[in-house]
């Protein structure tokens, strides 16, 4: 009796209070979402391209330069399966509410995780891609969280909202890598190994679901019903993404710089490896302090920015400077000195993130921003499934550094493109250019 009076009297309505307010689960999701995905990063490098270490699981008989095919391969095989399946998860999202297609792409990374645990202790290399591939098909709850979170918001609470879930992803994206390094180690303590990060990914995942389960009360309000699931909605954006006038010198600088960005992470960890002898905690500490400073970016320095310069302008600037650095990144000898570079480097990659959404987003009309968005984040998963795929190849035929060369190179091709071809709106213009072109009676800005 009196347990029942407890639940009732005391635990219903808390769970209620709870539930009339689903932004902290959405927040707990995108964190917890995003510490499982950097745990990942210091741990493949030490399985497939790094023969030192003693989780390396290449068989005798294959080379190194096949390691650094398989690891790209891997990486690539995440980034394609997400691609592919993250805008059918968001439409079914739409027909069958935000709730059980959370649920199940929850429980397929938590699955995921522990697949990861069977590859790496069976020595099974096919076991870490069909794991690969269920975080992959299943990564789609970042689409459904986005989604819920615009359930949720007042227009007046948008922009908020929205921040604290950026705020929430770059936070478990710092804690991540650091994470993965710290409990493969074990030096610092005896039974860490390979494994450690995985169980205890899997065990956030759980806490996860059971949060969401419990705590999350469905978001969306009116259902699609019977809508068609289109299954080539990834590969139709594309398609459309470069037959949208001026758009698609937009979408190409976007698919570019993403793809930029995919080349320098998929083997950073490696070159980190190679050239400077970083053990799995150096690389995890190196992406955190780089997911930090693209976090600083955009919280503090973004909108400051944002008073002073357009999109255009910081996106011109960001894109080629970035290419810049990201060549640069060779030149250092010692492990120090890159993290001279990483503020910077960071910076701007925080600044492009933002600034290539909101000036897509300003280049058209309210009646086609949930279109254009799509279109958008379809073209930067494309982007960033490619060059995975193409870095093991490189890495393989040349030198592990030469995908970092790559990605200065193709980042550096984006500015060039955005520069060269882009032709900005009026108000997109610096002030100065803008005074010029009304003292011109025979230019036409409108």
């Amino acid at each position: 009796m009196r347990m029942r009076f407890f639940h009732q009297g005391i635990l219903l309505p808390i769970l209620e209070r709870l539930r009339a307010r689903p932004l902290p689960v959405i927040l707990f999701t995108v964190f917890v979402d995003l510490i499982g995905y950097g745990i990942v990063l210091p741990i493949e490098p030490l399985l497939l391209a790094d023969p030192s270490s003693k989780y390396y699981l290449i068989p005798q008989g294959l080379t190194v330069s096949d390691g650094y095919i398989i690891l790209g391969l891997l990486i690539g095989t995440y980034s394609i399966a997400q691609f592919l399946a993250t805008p059918i998860i968001g439409q079914a999202s739409d027909q069958r509410g935000r709730k059980g297609l959370l649920l199940f792409s929850l429980a397929g990374i938590g699955f995921s995780y522990l697949m990861f645990v069977a590859g790496i202790s069976l020595r099974s290399i096919p076991l870490l891609f069909v794991a690969r591939i269920i975080m992959g098909v299943t990564g789609g709850d970042v689409a459904i969280v986005q989604a819920a979170t615009a359930d949720i918001s007042k227009p007046e609470d948008r922009v908020k909202n929205f921040a604290l879930v950026g705020a929430a992803f770059g936070l478990g994206f710092v804690i991540g890598p650091v994470l993965g390094g710290i409990l493969s180690d074990s030096t610092l303590i005896g039974w860490f190994d390979a494994t450690t990060p995985f169980w205890f990914a899997a065990g956030l995942s759980t806490a996860n679901i059971v949060s969401v389960y419990i705590l999350f009360p469905e978001t969306l309000k009116t259902l699609k019903g019977g809508a068609r699931i289109v299954l080539r909605r990834a590969l139709l954006d594309i398609i459309h993404a470069f037959s949208i006038g001026e758009l698609k010198i937009l979408y190409a600088s976007v698919l570019l710089f993403y793809a930029g960005f995919a080349f320098f992470a998929t083997f950073a960890s490696v070159f980190l490896i190679n050239k400077f002898g970083f053990t799995q905690t150096g690389i995890g500490v190196f992406f955190a302090l780089v997911g930090a400073w693209i976090t600083i970016s955009q919280v503090f320095v973004t909108g400051r920015l944002s008073r002073r310069l357009t999109e255009y302008q910081v996106l011109k600037f960001s894109l080629l400077s970035m290419g810049v650095l990201l060549l640069l990144f060779n030149i250092p000898t010692q492990g120090w000195e890159l993290y001279v570079l990483v503020p910077f480097f960071s910076t701007l990659i925080g600044l492009a993130f933002a600034n290539s959404v909101s000036i897509v987003s300003r280049s058209v009309g309210p009646d086609i921003q949930g279109e254009v968005l799509g279109i958008n984040a379809s073209v930067r998963s494309l982007g960033m499934g490619i060059p995975p795929l193409l870095s093991g190849f490189i890495a393989a035929g040349l030198t592990p550094e030469t995908p970092i060369v790559v990605s200065g190179a193709v980042t550096l091709l984006a500015g060039i493109v955005f520069v060269v071809f882009y032709k900005p709106t009026p108000d997109q213009r610096s002030m100065k250019e803008r005074k010029a072109m009304t003292n011109k009676p025979e230019v036409n800005v409108a």
